[in-house]
């Protein structure tokens, strides 16, 4: 018998099978990555929206002996004259009259007392994300 050199047409067959299913698979992983990476960049704009207004907010409230002096639903004012509000024709939170976020679809200040402390709690909810509920506790 002589020896038998080369490939044979069915394993060249196998070879391209193997190789598109291959391909296929790694395409589909591709695409799926892909695809929920462009989604979260567009939720990470939104996301910086609460991550402004927590750092201006934040650092209101850690002034020492800071105090509330007007609480409503859609504002609250310090006793160093920093007001906040919401204004829902703009969708816009403005501190002062500068505003600092936008794309707010509603935001609620309230005021309280817990455990002998003066609590500021903030319902923020911006477009397209779910609704996150602040507690904010003053240094007295």
């Amino acid at each position: 018998m002589k020896s038998q050199k080369g490939i044979t047409l069915i394993s060249v067959t196998v070879y391209i099978i193997g190789l598109t299913i291959a391909i296929s698979i790694i395409t589909v992983l591709t695409a799926y990555f892909s695809k929920n990476i462009n989604k979260n960049i567009g939720n990470v704009e939104l996301y910086s929206e609460y991550t402004n207004f927590d750092s201006f907010f934040s650092q209101e409230v850690n002034h020492n002996n800071i105090t509330v002096l007007e609480c409503e639903e859609n504002y609250i004012v310090f006793d160093n004259q920093v007001q906040y509000t919401f204004v829902p024709e703009n969708k816009g939170i403005y501190r002062n009259k500068v505003k600092i976020c936008r794309q707010i679809e509603n935001c609620t200040f309230t005021n309280t007392i817990e455990n002998g402390k003066y609590v500021v709690t903030v319902e923020i909810e911006i477009k397209g994300l779910e609704k996150r509920t602040i507690k904010y506790t003053l240094k007295n």
